[in-house]
């Protein structure tokens, strides 16, 4: 049922939003150039790696290879990426992802290896279900990157508070026993705090 509700959900996502795609691929383009979609390494279900979709935000120096993490550190982000990253915009690509199979629309965020790696025997339980779009984490902190910046050691902050309370809501989620009607609400809340960007 979950699978069936991705494919359906995000493959009407894709058409009714494709208009907008089109519009924010063109806008990048004219601002920044290419390339228009950033493709970054995450570590999916049972520890497999897969290619994560997002509009790019920055410039393309700022994202180096394999999109390197940087806690904090919006210097390089572009003036539209500020608007893309507020309002979520940037991760609407990773409809593709759901489309694949790599994702689900709701479930722990995917992270790169780096982070996996710092927490391996928690990453392991998170792993047993499909990453997703959107999960508690991502309302709880929705402006992490606000809080980053505002820290004085923004890598320590992430790898020492935030990461292990992502963590406890992750594992909640992939220890919990799958519900249609609590993934629906969790899209729904998502909803409602992006539109109060």
């Amino acid at each position: 049922m979950k699978r069936a509700f991705d494919l359906g959900a995000s493959g009407l996502g894709l058409l009714l939003l494709s208009p907008v795609f089109l519009l924010v691929a063109v806008l990048i383009f004219l601002a920044d150039g290419r390339p228009v979609l950033f493709r970054q390494t995450r570590i999916g279900r049972a520890g497999r790696p897969f290619s994560l979709f997002k509009f790019r935000t920055m410039i393309p120096a700022s994202e180096g290879e394999g999109g390197g993490f940087e806690p904090g550190d919006s210097r390089r982000v572009t003036s539209f990426g500020r608007f893309l990253r507020k309002t979520k915009i940037d991760e609407w690509p990773q409809l593709f992802n759901v489309l694949k199979g790599d994702m689900s629309m709701v479930g722990p965020r995917p992270e790169v290896s780096k982070w996996v790696a710092a927490y391996p025997r928690r990453w392991a339980v998170v792993h047993r279900v499909k990453p997703g779009i959107t999960d508690p984490a991502s309302i709880i902190y929705r402006n992490e990157e606000e809080l980053l910046a505002a820290a004085a050691d923004p890598e320590a902050v992430y790898r020492n508070e935030i990461l292990p309370r992502k963590l406890d809501l992750y594992e909640r989620y992939a220890e919990g026993p799958p519900r249609f009607g609590r993934d629906l609400g969790l899209i729904f809340k998502t909803i409602a705090a992006v539109l109060k960007f």
